[in-house]
């Protein structure tokens, strides 16, 4: 576990602390000017590094508590705390400054199926993806600037965009974190997040080692452990199970139980208890069980081994509670990472 000083400028705050006063009442903050001389300098401000995130472990959740590092199979599986880091810092640089956050939205399609992009294929599946490999199907498209008639690339559904501006009454204007640049996008694909949103707790995926990892933000910087658990992620075996895709997404829906059909069916074959949705079909539930009136299962042995699901997230039934309780909807960020 790393734990590194918490940035603090303190050298900038002692410097203007000591300045004389002045017949002006207005405060002087770290993002003022400095007029010297009769020239105005823009006080320079040390940039935050992932080295300088704090990781404190303080679990909430205690079982099937992960190590450090731990062995599977004659493998040692680490929890990267280094990638952990990068993505928070990340979700600070999103903070940093007040933002009016959106999400992108089409789960099945709710909103209306994305129109095709300048380029795209289709699998033999007969599956249409844009020329990033984003499916089309419950994406969301998302036009250049210089072009609203043609979707340039789709926007995963839970995908945050942050507004910048609009184009009448068709188009929100706004940074897309991924692909990451300047979109325009219909306004139905996109809901609004309150105005005071502030992403305080975190849930980390880990697609390689097959565990999550739950965090909890104290102040800027500083983030807590609260479980770290052995998962099994998304799979890749078209057309109906697929991995589940990389990336930082937004927490938006819970049920108490998901019920699935059976691939290529309307049959529903079981449930999934206490689900949280962050992508498409994509959910962070508890054990499957293959009966819709059948109880919850606790645990299952292959759960932190290989990939298996159908682009979800399973976690011992306990955990996937502990998520469902304790990471608010519309305000929990959802990273996974490879």
């Amino acid at each position: 576990m790393k734990n590194i000083m918490t940035f603090l400028p303190l050298a900038l705050t002692l410097l203007l602390a000591c300045q004389p006063s002045t017949e002006s009442s207005a405060e002087v903050t770290p993002t003022d000017t400095i007029a010297i001389a009769d020239t105005v300098v823009a006080e320079p401000q040390p940039e935050l590094t992932a080295d300088q995130i704090v990781i404190d472990r303080e679990l909430t959740f205690d079982k099937y508590t992960l190590e450090d590092s731990y062995e599977y199979k004659e493998k040692t599986r680490t929890i990267q705390w280094d990638k952990i880091q990068a993505q928070l810092l990340r979700i600070e640089q999103l903070q940093a400054e007040p933002q009016q956050w959106g999400v992108l939205q089409n789960y099945k399609n709710a909103n209306g199926e994305a129109p095709l992009t300048k380029a795209w294929s289709r699998d033999s599946y007969k599956l249409v993806s844009d020329s990033l490999g984003v499916e089309r199907y419950q994406s969301v498209p998302l036009y250049a600037p210089s072009d609203t008639l043609t979707p340039e690339l789709y926007g995963r559904d839970g995908t945050l965009i942050a507004m910048t501006d609009t184009l009448g009454s068709k188009f929100w204007q706004g940074r897309v974190e991924s692909p990451e640049a300047e979109w325009y996008v219909p306004r139905r694909y996109v809901q609004l997040l309150k105005p005071d949103v502030t992403f305080s707790h975190v849930v980390v995926v880990d697609r390689k080692n097959q565990h999550i990892v739950v965090l909890e933000r104290q102040s800027p910087a500083h983030y807590l452990v609260r479980s770290i658990n052995p998962a099994t992620t998304g799979r890749h075996k078209p057309p109906h199970a697929k991995e589940t895709p990389l990336g930082i997404f937004l927490l938006q829906q819970k049920k108490p139980k998901m019920f699935y059909t059976s691939d290529g069916s309307s049959r529903i074959a079981g449930f999934a208890p206490w689900a949280s949705r962050f992508t498409c079909g994509a959910y962070i539930h508890g054990v499957p069980v293959n009966n819709p009136k059948g109880k919850i299962v606790e645990y299952s042995p292959s759960l932190g081994t290989t990939p298996r699901s159908h682009m979800c997230v399973r976690n011992a039934s306990s955990h996937a509670k502990f998520v469902y309780d304790n990471c608010p909807t519309l305000a929990t960020l959802i990273v996974v990472i490879e």
